[in-house]
């Protein structure tokens, strides 16, 4: 490939695949994590990105030799590394003395940091330690957020959204219900983040309705919230635009609920109730001729005999 004048000509067919892979789309490809270690890390650091590697792949890259950088102060390397790798989201683990079993979850905009959080590990289990059965790589889990931070802090807010992006998966339009086995549930009490890791097993009820256990499979941390980078509202806000194209259409008199049940309504004519076709019976049919008159002349007769 040649650059000219800052746009990339390919010269193969092949980068040009390349290129278009990496073009902007309507629908964008699944988002990739980096995840990597710094220049100073630990034991329960190292195993603890392996851990989330084996929970994010395949669309993840893991890095196992060590960068000697600091994002919070620099965060060239990572832009540097995002391009390479085609990568939005980023993972990146260290240890000190002042910050020790640090994590450090970010996204990044157009190749640009958008915004990281810095969690410390307090306690961790890791996968191997918990020995039950897991779940096949690449299952698509079901995220779980409880507690009330994650609603009405702003800090909490922001790290319900980075963690939904790095570990929701594929977009897909459909699942089956075999398929939902996976879940990863995250709790905020009392200033800490619990971080838990589920298998759902479909267990007979007696009725046709499955009857559901979990089963804890690992890894699960306890985290606490230390440093924040977030971006601005105009940024955020910006990177959050969607194409017009993706944009779903108003469509008049139609509405749907929380549960997504559609309701229409219709607009009619006024009616008049006395001209409505009801159900015809013989009994009540309207006679003609002679005979209608005669019958007309006896009721009359009565009516006047109970009278007097």
């Amino acid at each position: 490939m040649k650059q000219k004048e800052g746009v990339i000509k390919p010269k193969t067919k092949r980068a040009k695949r390349f290129l278009d892979n990496r073009a902007p789309k309507l629908r964008e490809n699944v988002k990739n994590a980096m995840i990597m270690k710094g220049g100073n890390t630990s034991m329960t650091v190292t195993q603890a990105l392996k851990d989330i590697y084996a929970l994010k792949k395949p669309s993840a890259v893991l890095y196992k030799k060590k960068n000697i950088t600091r994002p919070f102060e620099d965060s060239t390397s990572l832009e540097f590394f995002s391009k390479k790798t085609d990568s939005s989201l980023f993972l990146f683990g260290s240890h000190n003395k002042k910050r020790p079993n640090n994590l450090i979850f970010g996204r990044l905009f157009d190749f640009h940091v958008l915004d990281m959080i810095e969690l410390g590990i307090e306690k961790y289990n890791s996968l191997s330690q918990i020995k039950n059965s897991k779940c096949p790589e690449g299952t698509k889990p079901m995220l779980v957020f409880a507690g009330e931070a994650f609603d009405h802090d702003d800090d909490h807010k922001r790290l319900k959204s980075l963690l939904t992006d790095f570990f929701r998966g594929p977009v897909v339009p459909s699942v089956r219900l075999a398929g939902l086995e996976h879940v990863l549930h995250f709790t905020a009490l009392e200033g800490k983040i619990y971080m838990r890791s589920y298998r759902s097993l479909l267990k007979k009820s007696g009725c046709r309705t499955p009857r559901i256990e979990l089963e804890e499979i690992g890894p699960s941390f306890d985290f606490v919230l230390r440093r924040t980078h977030l971006a601005s509202d105009d940024l955020y806000k910006t990177a959050h635009r969607q194409p017009k194209a993706l944009k779903p259409k108003k469509k008049k008199n139609i509405s749907h609920d929380t549960f997504g049940t559609k309701f229409g309504r219709l607009h009619m004519q006024k009616q008049d109730l006395a001209k409505l076709q009801t159900r015809k019976m013989k009994g009540l049919r309207k006679r003609r001729g002679p005979a209608a008159a005669a019958e007309g002349e006896t009721s009359s007769k009565t009516a006047k005999v109970e009278v007097e």
